[in-house]
């Protein structure tokens, strides 16, 4: 038996196509969704996502307006030009592309971002919400995960989740979302006793460690849905996650590829983010 691959770039582009689809219906009431997009520095990899970015919006109907800084940009000059973005009417998100050189502290220009600007929700108001069920963004790449398995058919309510890693951008945010869509969830890491026994259990497995076969198929039990955050490269230079892909798809469920897994659904979750926000400030 092999898993199912869940397809990322066909549910992205099922998301987009009805992010555009409101955009024009917003456009026809004389609202124009728009994203400033900030960049500074010389970082190539940042640079590529900023260009994902801008496609993105373009393919869902969004303006997107780009401001490329130079490295030597200052932290006053980056926080004056974040604070115009806030007060811009037009402007309703704002994402300044991380890492951030190193003398710029990027806590400090997290928080000048306006909370209703923050479609990236990395705003501790934001992530709050998250935590209490209140209103706020959700985290792009969190909710993309969680759209991927309920898209996919696949019901969260009391199955038992397992997120391996803790990070603020991905293992706690989705722990908390699966919690909220009545998983039981634990959130495992470098320090766990008997990850292998905890993930034996789980019916669903989210991997966001970057390392590379965190996850191999004795650790999974038959039936499971393998979610693969990572992002890495093998010796051999070529793009793989930190799941064993081959040996678990054997015997998972459901099992998301690298690439072309949850990447797509990132800049998807954006787009909508990108939406919601034009929409309340409305």
């Amino acid at each position: 038996m092999s898993g199912k691959i869940i397809d990322g770039k066909a549910i992205s582009q099922q998301i987009k196509e009805e992010v555009k689809k409101e955009a024009e219906l917003l456009k026809k009431k004389g609202i124009n969704p728009c994203l400033a997009v900030v960049l500074v520095g010389e970082n190539s990899a940042s640079r590529v996502y900023v260009n994902n970015k801008k496609k993105a919006c373009q393919a869902c109907g969004i303006e997107s307006v780009s401001y490329e800084l130079p490295e030597g940009t200052t932290e006053k000059e980056l926080l004056d030009l974040v604070e115009k973005l806030n007060q811009d009417k037009k402007i309703n998100g704002i994402l300044v592309q991380l890492p951030l050189p190193k003398h710029i502290d990027e806590t400090k220009v997290i928080l000048a971002i306006s909370p209703k600007k923050d479609v990236d929700c990395f705003h501790p108001q934001n992530v709050g919400a998250l935590h209490t069920g209140g209103k706020g963004f959700l985290p792009c790449t969190p909710a993309g995960i969680l759209e991927l398995i309920q898209r996919s058919g696949y019901d969260i309510a009391s199955k038992e989740c397992v997120a391996i890693g803790r990070s603020n951008i991905v293992g706690k945010p989705v722990a908390m979302l699966l919690l909220q869509k009545n998983g039981t969830v634990t959130i495992c890491h470098s320090k766990t006793k008997n990850l292998k026994e905890v993930c034996k259990r789980a019916d669903i497995i989210v991997v966001a460690t970057g390392k590379i076969n965190t996850l191999t198929k004795d650790m999974v039990k038959p039936g499971a849905i393998v979610i693969d955050v990572g992002m890495n490269r093998n010796e051999a230079g070529k793009l793989c996650g930190d799941v064993d892909f081959e040996a678990v798809k054997e015997v998972a469920e459901a099992i998301t590829p690298v690439p072309g897994g949850v990447g797509p659904m990132t800049i998807a979750m954006l787009m909508k983010n990108c939406l919601t926000a034009a929409k309340e400030q409305a």
